[in-house]
């Protein structure tokens, strides 16, 4: 098998938004390569819609106190404060400088950056909805992500496009590079670098209703796991609330901050005996499950398990200015007009809280001591710093990938300056090629779609908005069960050219992994915070459960460990909207 060798200074796992805002301060201090398994401007940060906040205050009063106040609360008290304050506070100048790069944001008649509404976001500490959201109509991730990579490709980011990583490469504390696959010839590639950057990007096609795009699964969390690194908080994941109906495509949550109200079966605003201050923009969370109940009660449309996001009354113009992907999905997906009829809606899988454990500069942890991988770096999605704790809350994820991933860059640079080239032993390249060539030449009885199915009906079935323990041991006995299915995989394709369906085996077995460690660690967790709901322990239990999951693998199994909350200013309360 063709090997090919590259050195950079800094290799970047992932072409989002975390991965392209750190590369553009990496590349000021020597060279930087950026892999994606997509061309760059599909990452799916391109399929953020509403907005990203920051407390500018151009539409009404705000202030980065609030919106520290408004995450640490929609986090369910379990976000890190200190790392929160640095986001919230960091908004503002951030938001000026993707202007000044080139984001083309809705404006208001003056000609400022226009605002939103959105779930969890207020004024004066929860006194009510405050316009916080900066948008481009509903397209926002999209608008951000091309202005980023363009200015990547000004300042002399090398992109690798259709590049699977096979392996993250860290011996004696030091990451040394990655192993990875040219999708489009089947060759092997290494890149060897100083500094590695992980923004690889969520992990929600584990599920099988999901926003999520088909390549968001999570291999490099299983990478770094499978080596005995930690994962943190894995047992909490977000079920966004307005998914279309059967299809679990996205509606933004712009929606709802335009005026958007959700009905059930009964024409009621059933939001109104959830959260009645915030109602319809209360944190997703709360509304996924409210959503569910009133399915459950059987209040769905027509006694089904949807209900309805009501756009009717909102003004047509609004609909073709500030949300017109929204319609023209509704109109190509399901043959609805939003300005005519309502939207069928159920909740979909959407955004991981947990993942890598990081520092407020990035810099991935080893334990829960704090000690770090020296070299190894990790922003977005993948990682958990933790800003979002047990519940994100909405326009927070682009925030969190440009603040973060610019901090990654900036401190990879200290490395960048100081750190010896570093290098892959041939034997470890020789281990992905047998285990590459292992799939290739299976000929087991098993299917990867098949498999694939199974896991994501399981994990929707049983381990999706409620949970209970009845359900997460009978999971788990299904994930044993899987385990040794793929074991009796075989594939059809052996050719090395575009082998979609190789990747999809190398996919499959992360994505086991990851579903493993999730249902192990909610299982574990024996209350209810954010978007973790145990249906049989269904109170927040601050004096056992105010810490942080860390989950390693061990040759008994997943064990786990625990670090405290920080919490520097705003005591645990209960959670009223």
């Amino acid at each position: 098998m063709e090997i090919n060798k590259h050195y950079f200074d800094t290799v970047i796992i992932g072409s989002g938004l975390a991965g392209l805002r750190a590369s553009i301060e990496c590349v000021k201090h020597g060279t930087v390569a950026v892999l994606s398994k997509l061309y760059p401007t599909r990452s799916h940060s391109t399929a953020a819609q509403g907005g990203i906040g920051a407390a500018l205050g151009n539409e009404e009063p705000d202030n980065p106190e609030w919106h520290t106040y408004d995450t640490v609360k929609g986090s369910d008290f379990l976000g890190d404060q200190d790392a929160i304050e640095i986001m919230c506070y960091d908004a503002i100048p951030t938001i000026i400088e993707l202007e000044h790069m080139g984001v083309p944001f809705s404006r208001t008649p003056e000609g400022k950056i226009a605002q939103r509404r959105f779930g969890g976001h207020t004024r004066d500490f929860g006194a009510a909805p405050v316009r916080r959201a900066c948008y481009s109509a509903d397209r926002t991730g999209h608008a951000v992500l091309f202005a980023l990579y363009e200015q990547g490709q000004l300042n002399g980011v090398r992109f690798f496009q259709e590049f699977q990583v096979l392996d993250i490469v860290i011996e004696n504390n030091a990451v040394q590079g990655i192993i990875t696959m040219n999708i489009k010839n089947g060759s092997i590639h290494v890149f060897e670098s100083k500094a590695l950057i992980i923004a690889s990007g969520g992990f929600g096609k584990i599920f099988k209703v999901t926003s999520n795009a088909y390549a968001s699964t999570g291999e490099c969390l299983s990478m770094l796991f499978k080596q005995g690194y930690p994962l943190e908080d894995m047992e909490f994941f977000q079920f966004h609330p307005t998914g279309l109906y059967g299809l679990g495509i996205l509606i933004t949550e712009g929606a709802r901050g335009e005026g958007g109200i959700l009905i059930n079966g009964n024409g009621e605003r059933f939001m109104e005996r959830y959260a009645p201050t915030i109602k319809d923009l209360a944190p997703r969370d709360m509304v996924s499950r409210a959503i569910l109940t009133e399915i459950r009660e059987g209040r769905g449309i027509d006694g089904k398990d949807y209900v309805y996001l009501d756009l009717r009354h909102v003004d047509k113009k609004i609909l073709e200015e500030r949300l017109p992907e929204i319609t023209t999905f509704c109109k190509i997906y399901l043959g609805i007009d939003p300005s005519k009829a309502p939207i069928p809606v159920v909740p979909t899988a959407h955004y991981a809280m947990g993942g890598i454990p990081t520092d407020v500069d990035g810099r991935v942890l080893k334990d829960v001591d704090g000690s770090v991988i020296e070299g190894l770096y990790a922003a977005g999605e993948c990682a958990c710093v933790s800003v979002h704790g047990a519940n994100r809350l909405g326009c927070n994820s682009l925030l969190d990938t440009v603040v973060f991933g610019r901090r990654a860059g900036k401190s990879a640079i200290s490395i960048i300056k100081s750190a010896k080239k570093n290098r892959v032993k041939k034997e470890r390249i020789q281990n992905i090629i047998d285990c590459i060539s292992m799939i290739k030449n299976s000929n087991g009885q098993e299917n990867v779609a098949s498999i694939k199915q199974d896991l994501q009906k399981n994990m929707m079935d049983k381990c999706s908005v409620f949970r209970k323990e009845e359900d997460l041991k009978e999971l788990l006995d299904e994930i044993n069960n899987i385990k040794e299915r793929y074991k009796e995989i075989s594939i059809t394709d052996r050719s090395n050219t575009f082998n979609t369906e190789l990747l999809d085996a190398v996919e499959l077995g992360h994505m086991i992994t990851l579903s493993e460690v999730i249902v192990s660690c909610a299982l574990q967790r024996t209350e209810s915070r954010g978007a973790h709901c145990r249906e049989d322990y269904p109170k927040r239990d601050d004096e056992n459960w105010l810490k942080h999951t860390f989950a390693f693998q061990t040759e008994k199994g997943i064990s786990f460990k625990y670090k405290p909350v920080k919490i520097t200013r705003f005591q645990p309360q209960e959670r009223k909207y």
